[in-house]
């Protein structure tokens, strides 16, 4: 018997897209439910990786590539990757055809064989990166805040929502894999910790054809979470494994560029906004996995070990945050960026939409002092913000793991638990 489907909140990004482009391609880590969100609205598909037919599809896409997108539109052509000669055929037929919502191209990694002018896709084809479930979408987030409509203006409604630590500890831990949704514990927790395998094994090394030691593919990988929401250079990876895997900086490039090739890393740029001071800005990412679950399979690590140390929960905590809140700025045709200066004035997320509005997000496991200190930093970015150049933050809030219901402080800060949020 099929397993339902799951509504995922990039079915309206999809439909969105093919409404305007005529083809769509979707990006993002394996196992995030790439295919099967495809399949929901493709009317024909091509499976590039059938075994049974592999070999003729490679030698087709060789030889007559448009013969593999004759079908009823949308056509899905899923891992489209292992033969990037498609990409030009689709880029070719949607100019033939002129007309939208002809092909969905899905893929697990970037293909090293394209050239720059190949690589884009202007004008025809256009991308959508898909990650994890959020909790929204796993069902375990009520839903009663809406993003978008703080990012109107609208006033946070008060609302309950009862979340644990425990829980917390237990969702940072399975993460948003679509197999491991309305599985028992302990099936659930082993997702995250195969897909850690695979990439190590497998995957870090087909993305380029170069061959990489799975030993020292989880050494950094173990870095990385230690780094988790950090703005980590190459060097701080390089300092963090010794004792363990040696490695030199441009191999530690080289197997983080594979990681981010794959999708299994994707780190938080900086955010630039005008301000009324002359501070400088830091402009390194942050550091993250593009799947909390990642980082703690990596450190080995289930619920109880993250209860047992509150700093790193936080730092992964954060991640989990991070995922969702990209997943949802998506929905609102929006991006999500961190901001540190150099004094140290820091805000973990600025979800910031297309048409200007945008948002300051500081988020905490919980905890009364936390809260309070969080609170500080965000009205004391809130101030430096040169609002004759810019727009004001439609909100300033904390994102919170544990707590029992969201509310409004006297200053105006907003306290939410992660598990009330939607787009």
């Amino acid at each position: 018997m099929a397993k339902e489907y799951l509504p995922r909140i990039y079915d309206k990004v999809l439909a969105r897209k093919l409404e305007a482009k005529g083809a769509v391609l979707i990006e993002g880590p394996k196992w995030c439910g790439k295919t099967t969100t495809a399949l929901q609205q493709a009317k024909s598909v091509l499976y590039m990786q059938d075994p049974e037919i592999r070999s003729q599809n490679l030698m087709m896409a060789d030889i007559h590539p448009t013969e593999l997108l004759r079908g009823d539109t949308p056509r899905l052509i899923d891992e489209w990757q292992i033969a990037p000669k498609l990409w030009d055929a689709v880029r070719f037929e949607v100019d033939r055809r002129d007309e939208f919502g002809q092909f969905i191209l899905t893929g697990s990694s970037v293909p090293v064989s394209l050239d720059e002018k190949s690589h884009t896709g202007t004008g025809r084809i256009s991308r959508m990166r898909m990650r994890p479930m959020s909790l929204f979408e796993s069902g375990d987030s009520t839903g009663t805040i809406s993003l978008g409509a703080l990012l109107d203006g609208n006033e946070l409604p008060v609302s309950t929502c009862s979340s644990t630590i425990q829980q917390i500890a237990f969702l940072t831990c399975r993460g948003g894999w679509p197999k491991a949704i309305g599985q028992t514990e302990r099936i659930a927790l082993q997702q995250a910790f195969d897909y850690l395998d695979a990439v190590a094994d497998i995957d870090i090394s087909n993305v380029d054809g170069i061959n990489r030691d799975p030993r020292k593919a989880k050494a950094l990988m173990r870095s990385y979470a230690r780094l988790s929401a950090q703005q980590a250079t190459l060097s701080c990876i390089e300092e963090d494994m010794k004792g363990s895997d040696l490695m030199s900086i441009n191999t530690i490039r080289s197997y983080v560029d594979a990681l981010s090739n794959i999708f299994v890393t994707e780190d938080l740029t900086a955010w630039n906004p005008n301000l009324r001071s002359k501070t400088a800005i830091r402009t390194s990412p942050t550091r993250h996995f593009v799947d909390p679950s990642i980082a703690t399979a990596a450190l080995g690590l289930g619920p109880a070990d993250l209860l047992n140390d509150l700093n790193t929960f936080g730092f992964i905590f954060e991640s989990l945050c991070v995922r969702d809140l990209r997943t949802y700025a998506d929905a609102l045709d929006g991006e999500v960026f961190h901001y540190r200066d150099k004094s140290g004035l820091e805000c973990d997320a600025v979800i910031h939409l297309r048409g200007g509005s945008y948002g300051l997000v500081e988020i905490k496991l919980g905890g009364d002092t936390a809260i309070e200190q969080a609170a500080t930093s965000l009205i004391d970015l809130r101030d430096k913000i040169d609002t004759e150049k810019m727009r004001a933050p439609a909100f300033c809030m904390i994102l919170i793991g544990a707590g029992d219901y969201s509310y409004t402080r006297p200053d105006g800060v907003m306290v939410v638990p992660v598990t009330a949020l939607r787009p």
